[in-house]
């Protein structure tokens, strides 16, 4: 089962780096970004209207029930993230780009699908889980934006948010998950009946931002202003952000006395953060030569976040039901 959960995102992430490296090659240029922009932008539109649709009534109900966990996951990913990020983009000497870059990760909701798969595999609370990680991209909806906002406007090269982002934010982001989630009623047998093609979506809106977004920063320059130590350097940064994060959220599970089931809900949804939710949100609040600079670090975190907790959910899942709910060392 492991195989299979790590299997459905190693191709997505070679066409990540294989986006980056046509957009390297063979950037948008003149004419054509307009029309790459608009596709993007309409592409964002469908994949918040059908996340609007995934998420059913019963979860945002039943989210409310295991408040302590709830409220533990919410703690880490928008309180300790975000402090951890503030630190890092204060590194002297780290490239403005990338330290805003690094910042902006830490402000982003949870995954959903990879924490539910790894909290099944490692025998959680599947239920919570999915309360946990639905809430997340529910809140993480205005409340990233508003970190942004609060956090970013002297984080490197990060701006702050001018009307139009808030324009663009209520457009492409709110509007439409509010109507796919209204819509539900209608279409949400359809959605449940087809997830492989909004699988498609979600990873083809991704991707089509990425490729717009390296475009336009390399032909700013971007690969002239980041060395090799310095992809070395957010490399490690990623690495050390997801180890602390790890501990904090395992020592937190024992600390609330969580039984071990619920400590896993908290240990994979409190360490992660969605490049499904990430990518779009950059392409709407930052001007596009920023963008290619500030994914980096999301890019390199997200495949660190599904190698690491792989790898845990396996050494969990290997534990009897009375296992401690500390990580086997």
């Amino acid at each position: 089962m492991l195989r299979r959960v790590i299997a459905i995102f190693e191709p997505f992430v070679l066409a990540l780096l294989a986006t980056v490296l046509l957009a390297t090659l063979l950037p948008a240029r003149g004419a054509g970004v307009p029309w790459f922009e608009a596709i993007t932008d309409a592409a964002i539109v469908l994949l918040f209207f059908l996340h609007g649709a995934k998420l059913s009534r019963e979860a945002i109900l039943d989210g409310a029930r295991n408040w302590r966990l709830h409220l533990a996951v919410f703690a880490v990913t928008f309180g300790l993230f975000p402090l951890l990020g503030l630190g890092i983009a204060s590194i002297p000497r780290l490239d403005p780009g990338l330290a805003a870059g690094m910042l902006f990760l830490t402000l982003l909701p949870s995954t959903v699908q990879s924490s539910i798969a790894f909290t099944a595999i490692a025998r959680g609370n599947v239920a919570a889980a999915v309360c946990s990680a639905s809430f997340s991209n529910l809140i993480g909806i205005l409340l990233t934006p508003a970190l942004v906002a609060l956090l970013m406007a002297g984080a490197g090269d990060g701006p702050g948010i001018s009307l139009k982002s808030v324009e663009s934010i209520a457009l492409q982001l709110l509007l439409p998950f509010v109507a796919g989630h209204l819509a539900r009623p209608l279409i949400g047998g359809f959605v449940g009946r087809h997830k492989k093609m909004v699988g498609i979506v979600d990873r083809s809106s991704i991707l089509l931002v990425v490729y717009t977004a390296f475009s336009a920063a390399v032909v700013e320059g971007l690969w002239s202003r980041v060395s090799g130590m310095t992809l070395l350097l957010v490399l490690l940064l990623c690495c050390a952000l997801l180890a602390v994060i790890l501990c904090a959220t395992w020592g937190l599970g024992r600390a609330l006395g969580f039984a071990r089931a619920d400590a896993i809900v908290l240990l994979f949804c409190g360490s992660k953060k969605s490049l499904a939710s990430g990518v779009p949100m950059a392409g709407v609040l930052f001007p596009p030569a920023q963008i290619g600079g500030i994914l980096l670090p999301l890019m390199l975190f997200h495949q660190i976040q599904l190698i690491a907790c792989a790898i845990i959910a396996r050494r969990y899942a290997a534990q009897p039901d009375e296992a401690t709910v500390a990580p086997a060392n």
